[in-house]
């Protein structure tokens, strides 16, 4: 299962953390004059629906609207017989069946009396909602929001970046002379039974850049570069069995607390969670080092 066992443990993330990121979202509407907000998610997009109401899909699409009055909605094209799940692991209670979210959206407009709306990232949508709400009679506003984490969120990424380097630190001295396949498997077994919600997990023998294991033996110089997600937060790290940390000869740069897993560094904003990811070259043989940052007014930090 792509998300493993979504829960909510609210002694980790409280309640009062979803009604303090709703508050600062109305006075935003507040400020722009806007009577409610939607926010788009689906399997590849979900970190700021899930910022604000806990919402993460294992499939599917859904609309999260939220009122400057009122609780929030959420347009939902998955199938009704989950949405107990649904109320259960998020602060949502008002949940619409919406295999059209875009129509099922204008109509709770025209339901509300709004005559314009917030969209987070709207020239981000996916082209059919996007071009359905653009015909649409209710005027679409482009909403930018800071991508920066809050204390609560910056404790979870440090949660999922200590998980990481604890289970490869634990089991990156037994790879060598297995294949990458049992390695990999070794670590997918780790993960998931800490927490881990998803895993990306790449290897190389030195010879190309990290990539899906095909069975190869690893020998004693391999890299592993890991993405792992707990609960919505994402980390990277990679390592190099050998232990050795030559001087880099090329640098990689992602943000991973933005509204999408990954962002290009050109979109680069402090505060922000980063990960860097090194490229050595020693012996003829590419090594790989890397780990997530949090990027703030202090600079840069390892989480």
């Amino acid at each position: 299962m792509k998300r493993g066992w979504i829960t909510w443990d609210q002694t980790e993330l409280p309640r009062a953390a979803f009604e303090a990121r709703l508050g600062a979202l109305r006075r935003h509407l507040q400020e722009r004059d806007l009577p409610a907000a939607a926010v788009y998610s689906d399997v590849w997009r979900s970190n700021w629906a899930r910022h604000f109401s806990n919402f993460m899909p294992y499939w599917n699409r859904a609309l999260l609207v939220v009122p400057r009055e009122g609780a929030p909605n959420l347009l939902c094209g998955l199938s009704p017989r989950v949405y107990s799940w649904i109320r259960s692991v998020t602060v949502l209670d008002e949940i619409r069946p919406s295999p059209n979210l875009a129509r099922q959206l204008l109509d709770l407009a025209r339901e509300k009396s709004w005559r314009r709306l917030g969209v987070l990232d709207l020239e981000g949508l996916p082209f059919d909602v996007h071009q359905q709400l653009r015909a649409g009679a209710v005027e679409m506003v482009d909403l930018s929001l800071p991508a920066g984490p809050d204390s609560w969120a910056l404790s979870m990424y440090r949660r999922a970046a200590k998980m990481a380097r604890d289970g490869l630190t634990e089991e990156l001295g037994r790879g060598a002379g297995l294949t990458d396949c049992e390695f990999t498997s070794r670590l997918e077994r780790k993960f998931r039974r800490a927490g881990a919600e998803d895993l990306v997990i790449l290897v190389t023998n030195g010879r190309s850049a990290p990539a899906p294991p095909r069975g190869e033996t690893l020998g004693s110089d391999f890299s592993v570069a890991l993405t792992l997600e707990y609960r919505g937060h994402w980390v990277k790290l990679a390592r190099s069995a050998s232990g050795r940390d030559p001087f880099p000869t090329r640098l990689h740069v992602e943000t991973l607390s933005g509204p999408y897993p990954y962002e290009i560094s050109g979109r680069l904003e402090t505060p922000a969670i980063l990960a860097i990811r090194f490229e050595s070259r020693t012996e003829g043989l590419r090594l790989f080092h890397g780990d997530t940052y949090w990027s703030g007014d202090q600079g840069l930090a390892l989480l």
